[in-house]
C-alpha cells in the first residue's frame, strides 16, 4: 500500500512540474507572438562561406543540419529579426578585407532572395516591424571587424549604402585607430590606448550615417571612450557580463552602468566560453547573466546576442536557435515580469536603433567627414597612397624598379 501511494505522489508531482514548465513556456510563446524577438548576432553567413564558399544555388536551408541555424530551426525558435554577420578574418586585414566583406554583405541579400517566404531584409527599426507584422525574419546585415572599412570613411558609407547597420569596431585583432579586447589580456601591444584621433572621427561618421556602434570585441578602454562621445546609444552585439565570467569578451559593471546612461543594449552571448568561462554550461547559467545585467543596470538595457554558428560551444538546452522560447521561458521561471521580457525580446534594441536614426536625422546638415586617415598610420607593402599630398619613399622606390630591370638585363647581356 505504502509502495502505491508513493508511486501516485511522485506521479502526481511530476504531473506538476510539467504543466508549471508548460506554463511558463506557453506564457513565453504568447509574449513572443506580440514582440519580436531580435538577436544581435548570427554567424551562418560564415558557415555559406567556409562550408560551400558562398555557393548558395548549392544549399537548402530547409534541409541544412549541420549548422546551428536553418530555416526550420528558426520557424520553431520564433526568431522575429536577425543582425546576420558580414564576418571575415584578421588574416584578410591589409589584404582582401574589403572585397571578402563585400562578398558576406553579398550572400545575405541572395539568403533574402532565395527564401523571399522567410526572409525579408531591413534597414530600419520600421522595417524590423513590418516584417513581423508579415510573419517574416527581419534580416539586417552587421559587419563585424573594423579591419573590413580598410581605415575608409568612404568604404564605411558605402556599406551602409548596402544595407549594413552595425559595424563591430574591432574584432580580435586592433586596427589602426582602435583596440582590441586582447590587449586587455596582455596577449596583444596597446597600440591606441583605446581609440586614435581617426578612430573618434569613425565614430562621429557613424553617428552622421545613423550605423550602430557595437562595442562586443573591443578593449575596455575603447568601450569607456566611445560611450563617452558617442552621441547616439550603443549595442553589443553579442557579449555577456563579467562578473559572471571573468572573461575580457564580456562586459564590466561600470561600463553597463555607462551603457544605461547612455540609453543602449547588452545582448548576452550564449557561447559557453563566455558563459561559465568553461567548455560546459548550461541555459540556467546564460539565464544568470540576464539576471545580473537586469541587477546591476535594469532590464532597459537587455537583449539576446547567440553568436550561434560563430561559436563551437553552446550550453545544453540552447543547442541551436530553436531554443529560444525555453530561454524566454527560464526568465519567466526567475519571476520576469511580462514587460521585462518584451524589453528584452525585441523593444529595447528598436528603441536603440530608433534613436540611433534620430540622432542621424539630427546631424542631416551635416557634410561627410572626407578626410582620409593620415599615411603613416595605414602604410605598407599592400597598400598605394594615390591622393596623399606627397607619395611615400615606398611608392616612388617602386616606380624605378622598371628602370633597375631594365639595367639588370643590359648588365646581364653585356
Amino acid at each position: 500500500m505504502m509502495e502505491w501511494a508513493k508511486t501516485v505522489c511522485l506521479v502526481l508531482w511530476a504531473f506538476t512540474v510539467n504543466s508549471t514548465a508548460d506554463e511558463y513556456r506557453d506564457r513565453a510563446l504568447s509574449l513572443m507572438a506580440d514582440t519580436p524577438l531580435i538577436d544581435g548576432h548570427n554567424d551562418l553567413p560564415w558557415q555559406m562561406r567556409s562550408l560551400f564558399n558562398n555557393q548558395l544555388n548549392t544549399v537548402d536551408l530547409h534541409e541544412l543540419n549541420t549548422t546551428h541555424t536553418n530555416i526550420p530551426k528558426i520557424k520553431a525558435g520564433h526568431l522575429s529579426a536577425q543582425f546576420w554577420a558580414a564576418y571575415v578574418p584578421c588574416e584578410t586585414q591589409n589584404k582582401d578585407a574589403v572585397r571578402q566583406t563585400l562578398e558576406q554583405i553579398d550572400v545575405i541579400h541572395r539568403m533574402c532572395q532565395k527564401y523571399p517566404d522567410v526572409f525579408q531584409f531591413a534597414a530600419s527599426s520600421q522595417d524590423i516591424m513590418e516584417a513581423f507584422q508579415q510573419n517574416k525574419t527581419a534580416s539586417l546585415i552587421g559587419v563585424e571587424g573594423g579591419h573590413s572599412i580598410d581605415s575608409s570613411l568612404g568604404t564605411l558609407r558605402t556599406m551602409y549604402q548596402l544595407g549594413v547597420r552595425y559595424l563591430t569596431l574591432t574584432h580580435s585583432c586592433n586596427t589602426p585607430w582602435a583596440d582590441n579586447w586582447l590587449v586587455d589580456t596582455g596577449s596583444e601591444p596597446v597600440q591606441h590606448n583605446g581609440l586614435s584621433e581617426f578612430g573618434k572621427r569613425v565614430i562621429w561618421e557613424m553617428n552622421r550615417i545613423g550605423m550602430l556602434i557595437d562595442l562586443a570585441h573591443v578593449s575596455e578602454a575603447v568601450m569607456k571612450q566611445v560611450l563617452e562621445i558617442s552621441k547616439a546609444p550603443v549595442i553589443f552585439s553579442h557579449s555577456s557580463a563579467y562578473s559572471i565570467c571573468k572573461h575580457k569578451r564580456n562586459v564590466p559593471d561600470d561600463v553597463l552602468l555607462e551603457v544605461k546612461k547612455k540609453s543602449g543594449i547588452v545582448m548576452v552571448n550564449f557561447y559557453n566560453d563566455y558563459v561559465t568561462c568553461q567548455q560546459t554550461a548550461k541555459m540556467s547559467d546564460v539565464a544568470d547573466h540576464f539576471d545580473h545585467i537586469k541587477k546591476v543596470a535594469d532590464a532597459s538595457i537587455i537583449g539576446f546576442g547567440g553568436d550561434y554558428d560563430g561559436v563551437t560551444r553552446v550550453p545544453e538546452g540552447l543547442e541551436d536557435v530553436s531554443k529560444y522560447p525555453d530561454l524566454v521561458a527560464e526568465l519567466l521561471r526567475r519571476n520576469w515580469s511580462d514587460e521585462e521580457v518584451r524589453d528584452a525580446l525585441g523593444r529595447n534594441l528598436i528603441r536603440v536603433f530608433s534613436e540611433v536614426e534620430r540622432v542621424r536625422d539630427s546631424l542631416n546638415g551635416d557634410k561627410a567627414d572626407d578626410e582620409p586617415i593620415p599615411l603613416e598610420e595605414v602604410q605598407n607593402p599592400c597598400r598605394t597612397d594615390y591622393g596623399y599630398p606627397q607619395k611615400s619613399s615606398s611608392t616612388r622606390t617602386q616606380s624605378f624598379y622598371p628602370l633597375v630591370l631594365v639595367l639588370t638585363l643590359i648588365i646581364t647581356l653585356f
